[in-house]
């Protein structure tokens, strides 16, 4: 069974509003599937920024990116396509990483202040494919316990905790 998965990401949850990009590395089999970020029902990202920004955490997806962006956050992933047995963000192939257009979006969302990584493989991966001098690196960036489920050595609480960061840059601007 040589055949590797090819995983593709999605467009950007950005408009004119953003002024955070909140990065991922790539999407689950189960967001993938749902066709939405942060799709897996375990995953804590929608029930963490629904309590920072006070939406509907189970509110239908549109109505979720609305709300993220209305705050706003924008939202998409370091890698464009990678290969990917699986979900686990440890089984991505570097070498068939394509990064997505980070200084792209940066042109069309300029006021975008503040990278937040969701997880150290998202942070990883920027810094091994998005290069030095680009735009984009010039930016500050934090990274953040990941929202996976699979990321369970934190309590939902201590995730929400670490991620009131976001909202704070966010008043602070």
């Amino acid at each position: 069974m040589g055949h590797e998965v090819v995983v593709t990401g999605f467009a950007p949850l950005a408009d004119d509003a953003a002024r955070v990009l909140v990065l991922g590395s790539l999407p689950s089999v189960a967001s993938v599937q749902a066709g939405q970020y942060y799709g897996h029902a375990r995953n804590a990202f929608w029930p963490i920024m629904g309590r920072l920004f006070a939406f509907d955490a189970n509110a239908d997806y549109p109505e979720r990116c609305a709300a993220l962006m209305a705050a706003g956050v924008a939202v998409w992933d370091v890698a464009a396509q990678a290969q990917r047995p699986g979900s686990l963000d440890s089984a991505i192939r570097p070498p068939s990483v394509r990064p997505t257009d980070l200084d792209g979006l940066l042109q069309r969302c300029p006021g975008i202040g503040h990278l937040f990584f969701n997880g150290g493989t998202a942070a990883r991966l920027f810094r091994r494919h998005h290069p030095a001098d680009a735009a984009i690196r010039q930016l500050p960036a934090t990274q953040l316990p990941s929202t996976s489920p699979a990321h369970a050595s934190l309590r939902f609480e201590q995730k929400l905790a670490a991620w009131q960061s976001l909202r704070e840059r966010l008043q602070a601007s």
